[in-house]
């Protein structure tokens, strides 16, 4: 115990500068290798690395040596395979956002660029009046729902989005269910809404958006097959009639940082008001 408190009293504020630098750095380099080849074979070398010490704490010479040498060819290796990767690296930080870019931000311009790729393939579905249902998870988990369906956890893509709703396919007929960035699962039941006084012309598909809308605090996009309408449910209301502008403009809104809920639901209230569209 004693030996521990020395270790803490001889800690100097460079020391706390120095771990607080390099962890900063060493987690910008995760984001710039995070879902790339390098990812994948930076997983392979650490492995190999543990085989290497394991085989010296084991005394296995043979195997020892091999690895050693391997993973001196193997560095070499790294610099020609992953050339354009190192290339664009070098490039990312001498534009500065290694150092400027919060992570705030990397978040934030994924978020938009996740709503950009949903109001693309919803604009596209309402031109061509193909129904579609796509829920978007906030802060009230969904894996009820998300483990009725096909499993996909993949980016979301307006390609990928239009392919699921495609008539007569596989997964067209439920809902998509989408967590941050990523499309968890297609093909899921939604409950239907219990609400008797909504109007007797909206289906099921209108009717699901709105039993999850009322049991979560979720996001439902939903484009009328009939008439390639575009709709929001959210907190239990639905919002109709909507185009792709005022789409995106509710989903920046619903996604901002939970000190800014209240603005949410003051300009929610004031769009649902003003076009006198809430069913």
């Amino acid at each position: 115990m004693e030996s521990i408190i020395n270790v803490f009293m001889n800690i100097r504020i460079q020391d706390i500068i120095d771990i607080l630098i390099v962890a900063y750095v060493f987690n910008k380099l995760l984001f710039l290798i995070k879902e790339t080849r390098a990812e994948q074979l930076i997983k392979g070398l650490i492995i190999l690395l543990i085989i290497q010490k394991l085989s010296e704490w084991a005394q296995l010479y043979v195997v020892q040596f091999i690895l050693k040498n391997t993973m001196t060819l193997g560095l070499v290796a790294l610099l020609i395979v992953f050339q354009p990767e190192l290339r664009r690296a070098l490039e990312y930080i001498g534009r500065s956002k290694l150092f400027e870019q919060s992570l705030a931000d990397v978040f934030e311009e994924e978020r938009k660029r996740t709503f950009k790729e949903i109001t693309k393939s919803v604009a596209s579905l309402s031109r061509d009046r193909t129904g579609a249902l796509i829920v978007m998870e906030k802060q009230t988990g969904l894996n009820e729902i998300i483990s009725t369906g096909i499993k996909i956890d993949s980016l979301v893509s307006s390609e990928l989005l239009l392919n699921i709703f495609i008539p007569n396919t596989p997964l067209h007929d439920g809902a998509l269910v989408v967590r941050k960035n990523k499309i968890m699962a297609a093909g899921c039941i939604l409950p239907l809404t219990e609400n008797q006084k909504i109007s007797k012309e909206l289906g099921t598909r209108h009717r699901a958006a709105l039993g999850v809308a009322e049991i979560s605090d979720a996001v439902v996009i939903i484009v009328s097959e009939e008439t390639g309408a575009i709709s929001v449910a959210m907190d239990g209301k639905l919002n109709r009639f909507l185009d792709t502008n005022t789409l995106e403009n509710i989903l920046v809104e619903a996604f901002r940082p939970s000190n800014n809920q209240v603005l949410i639901k003051r300009r929610w209230r004031f769009n649902n008001e003003h076009k006198n569209k809430i069913i």
